[in-house]
């Protein structure tokens, strides 16, 4: 009950025109409302964000193309962890979808595809810039979490 109050009040607070959004895809209009972040740049850094009705409609009119109440509904069902975390030290980090990430700065490869190496520790594999690998958005929510390790 707790964490539904939590979240419900993510959402309404969520709600401003101003709020921030994060990527967790690579189509148009695959975004989250960050609702608040604590320890920014630190080893306890983290982001709490809700995926609203206005980021379904978004998605539903940017990349689906059509705005219906089956499609917001879809989208809202999207399966997400709304928290994400990382430890700026370390460069291990927490993505939308849960998977445990490791940063590891810049990629030493001058004819690389990517300018820093991510690693999926669940998987290992390394992201390798592709669509497909989510190395982007993946990036983009390092960054959201630790701003002063990628420049």
């Amino acid at each position: 009950m707790r964490r539904f109050l939590a979240v419900l009040c993510a959402v309404i607070l969520a709600s401003s025109a101003e709020a921030k959004t994060l990527y967790y895809g690579g189509r148009a209009g695959m975004e989250v409302t960050i609702v608040k972040a604590s320890g920014i740049g630190s080893s306890h850094a983290r982001i709490l964000t809700g995926h609203t009705r206005r980021n379904a409609i978004a998605f539903c009119r940017d990349y689906v193309g059509k705005v219906t109440e089956d499609c917001i509904a879809k989208e809202l069902q999207t399966p997400l962890h709304l928290e994400i975390t990382a430890n700026c030290r370390t460069g291990k980090f927490t993505t939308l979808y849960g998977a445990n990430m490791r940063f590891q700065g810049r990629n030493p490869d001058a004819d690389a595809t990517t300018d820093y190496l991510i690693s999926d520790t669940d998987d290992d594999v390394v992201l390798d810039g592709s669509g497909a690998s989510g190395y982007d958005y993946t990036l983009d929510q390092f960054k959201a979490l630790c701003p002063n390790r990628v420049r």
